[in-house]
């Protein structure tokens, strides 16, 4: 058994994301086979991913504000605390928080067989999408 110590909480880059988002790390691989990576992550009102992709996809558990997920299609997810969001692998989504509510989410996934691999980030979010 091993007690981790608090990980510094990061800014994540504006290359990625759109206003003012904070990641935690909570889990990640340790021993050979492990894949497991999980994380919370904080978004100010407004803020949200750019588009991406997970190569084994990505599941969100919300646990604080309202969360929008989209969709390349035009689909478009309201979450709220308690709720969970599947996203398959290799769809293309963006995620964030709605205009006037901090949102907070777990976002757990699956490192790749190379973990270069296992997030594509792709161009920013327009406002209408």
């Amino acid at each position: 058994m091993q007690l981790d110590s608090n990980k510094p909480t990061t800014k994540n880059p504006p290359e990625q994301f759109a206003g003012d988002v904070w990641l935690d790390p909570i889990a990640f691989p340790r021993e050979d086979g492990q894949t497991m990576i999980v994380a919370k992550v904080r978004f100010a009102p407004g803020s949200r991913t750019a588009w991406h992709s997970h190569a084994l996809g990505q599941t969100l558990h919300i646990t604080q504000g309202i969360a929008w997920i989209g969709t390349r299609n035009g689909d478009k997810i309201e979450a709220t605390p308690g709720q969970t969001v599947y996203c398959p692998p290799n769809e293309e989504h963006w995620h964030g928080a709605s205009p006037d509510s901090f949102m907070e989410h777990l976002a757990m996934l699956d490192n790749a067989a190379d973990p270069a691999t296992t997030t594509t980030w792709l161009e920013h979010v327009s406002d209408a999408d």
